[in-house]
């Protein structure tokens, strides 16, 4: 029986180690928002039935964006496609497009329904709209910042455009992937526990 806790407690302590580890991973990893597309979710809000979803992955050190977009039911064709940044208000309103223009390149157009999956270097010019870089600094620096910040605080969105509804048909505001942050509290006990554990083995 004297054993026993310290052997639970080093076991315990190696197990909040190796969560730690795999916490760290994914924080170190890019941030990732995402978001539901619909027409309710449009400024004004319309009543088509198309819904969609919206994957963003965002790695701003490595100058990687990377876009996954999966959409149905649209009433119109698509024309095309943008992440919107950045509105006054987390959640609501309008903002100009912040990405590349007139669409993501090889956005499927012409469609009611597709899946869409690309890579963007963000340190390229042509990644953005170039409004967008004028209006922060005139660098792709400053354009890589802004749209961080909106996205971190839910006022970047993803809009799809159609002829039926050329501002856009169905819409979703990003939203950030929660972190593992409670694994990460955790695992910040595991030094503390593993040294209990050995000192009570000492002492037994």
């Amino acid at each position: 029986m004297t054993t026993a806790l310290p052997k639970f407690l080093t076991a315990l302590a190696f197990a909040l180690c190796s969560l730690s580890a795999s916490a760290t991973v994914m924080i170190a990893s890019s941030n990732t928002y995402t978001t539901a597309l619909s027409g309710t979710a449009e400024a004004p809000p319309n009543e088509s039935p198309g819904t969609g979803t919206a994957t963003v992955g965002f790695d701003i050190d490595t100058h990687t964006l990377v876009i996954d977009v999966t959409f149905s039911g649209l009433i119109g064709m698509t024309t095309a496609a943008h992440i919107h940044c950045c509105t006054a208000i987390p959640g609501e309103g309008t903002a100009g497009v912040a990405t590349q223009v007139p669409n993501f390149v090889d956005f499927p157009l012409g469609v009611t329904a597709g899946v869409y999956s690309h890579v963007f270097d963000t340190s390229l010019a042509g990644t953005w709209n170039q409004a967008f870089i004028n209006a922060h600094g005139g660098t792709t620096a400053g354009a890589e910042a802004a749209l961080l910040a909106g996205l971190d605080s839910g006022s970047a969105y993803f809009n799809i455009h159609s002829t039926a509804a050329p501002g856009g048909e169905i819409r979703g505001f990003l939203q950030p992937v929660p972190e593992p942050a409670t694994v990460a509290m955790l695992a910040l006990g595991a030094p503390l526990m593993l040294a209990l554990a050995r000192r009570r083995k000492r002492h037994c």
